[in-house]
């Protein structure tokens, strides 16, 4: 599809932050497992936060397409930094679809205007992909609610100013999905306790942690939403961030492919470049038509969405694909650098390892073919 002059702008302007902003710092900080807050400083000031959000709320009114256009921009230099600057507002989407009033103008300002940062709280030790497991309390008392339980692989776990935990309010439920509520959690709140997971194969610095909530005191008016809707709400919420992951897999298909291209220009064997090789030409021909395709998907879904056009199964076809392509380009791009491909120094192999986390998060391939498979079989 067409982007329009301004979609071009905002994506032109996403490329040269990152180019800018990025590149030189990248590698040194994926070693370190460290991220720079200056990048999420920068990028706040940039208005790159949160821009499908109302600009009453802070945001800058666009939509989803947009948002998709800076993830891939960001990604195609480092997904990881990529990751841990949209993240701060990740679960924003939700926030802005269901939030009360005074919810948003609270929360959601903060957020795209780089002045707090959040997160969404679901996974835990025996809770993953079925969601329905997870077994986190919210009791009521004392006109509010107190959390505890324990949750894991929880983006900005140690660096989130609040987040949106899935926990269970009604017990009784005769519905196991009719069960659960989503409450903001601010941790600061005495019995909050994180810590941070490392020596990740993928997005390095970004910070991936484990929460503990130990009797943890919230009042009433940071239910999100309905009391017993907190499985739906979670649902919703996926099918607009994994337009987020599925940015960020053709940003890494993209940058790997921009790599291997300048690789078998420069590169000779048997006495002409690689580039001059039928089988090489075949492979970056093949490379970049799945890039094309998944972009093409990508831009597509975002916008109908945008439009108010849910489909779930196009949502975790997009996601699924653009996760899929991201390993296949990026494992050829290893292959086409030969030995060179392993090193760190050649600047190749980062797209792979950040490739196969995409593959997992926000829904694994299983759950994402599942849904399409259960959506076309009417089951």
């Amino acid at each position: 599809m067409e982007l329009t002059p301004e979609q071009k702008d905002i994506r032109n302007a996403a490329r040269e932050f990152a180019e800018g902003e990025m590149m030189e710092v990248a590698r040194e900080l994926d070693e370190k497992q460290q991220f720079d807050e200056r990048l999420w400083q920068k990028a706040a000031d940039l208005g790159f936060l949160g821009v499908f959000v109302d600009e009453q709320y802070g945001g800058a009114g666009l939509g989803y397409l947009e948002h998709s256009l800076i993830c891939e921009e960001f990604a195609r230099i480092d997904c990881g930094i990529a990751h841990s600057i949209t993240s701060t507002f990740f679960g924003a989407q939700l926030l802005s679809l269901i939030g009360t009033e005074e919810q948003k103008l609270k929360y959601l300002s903060s957020v795209c205007k780089g002045e707090a940062k959040m997160g969404v709280a679901i996974t835990e030790p025996d809770a993953g992909s079925d969601v329905s497991s997870v077994k986190t309390t919210a009791r009521k008392a004392d006109g509010g609610y107190v959390i505890s339980g324990s949750k894991t692989f929880i983006t900005n776990a140690n660096r989130a100013d609040f987040l949106i935990v899935l926990c269970i309010t009604n017990p009784e439920a005769k519905k196991k999905y009719d069960r659960f509520s989503t409450i903001i959690v601010e941790t600061n709140r005495p019995g909050y306790e994180a810590s941070k997971l490392k020596n990740k194969l993928s997005i390095r610095c970004s910070d991936t942690g484990e929460v503990t909530f130990k009797d943890v005191v919230v009042p009433k008016e940071n239910l999100l939403g309905e009391e017993g809707r907190g499985f739906y709400n979670i649902m919703e919420f996926l099918n607009r961030s994994r337009l987020e992951a599925a940015g960020f897999g053709i940003g890494t298909a993209q940058g790997a492919l921009e790599k291997a291209i300048n690789h078998v220009r420069k590169r000779k064997q048997f006495g002409a470049p690689l580039a001059d090789s039928p089988i090489v030409q075949t492979k970056i021909a093949e490379m970049a038509t799945l890039v094309e395709a998944g972009r093409s998907f990508l831009y597509s879904t975002s916008a109908k969405v945008d439009r108010g056009e849910m489909d779930h199964a196009l949502i975790a076809m997009t996601k699924w694909y653009a996760a899929e392509i991201a390993v296949k380009v990026s494992d050829e791009a290893i292959q086409l650098h030969g030995g060179y491909g392993i090193l760190e120094e050649y600047d190749v192999s980062h797209y792979w390892r950040d490739a196969k986390v995409i593959e997992i998060f926000e829904g694994t391939k299983e759950v994402e073919k599942l849904i399409i498979g259960r959506r076309l079989l009417g089951r």
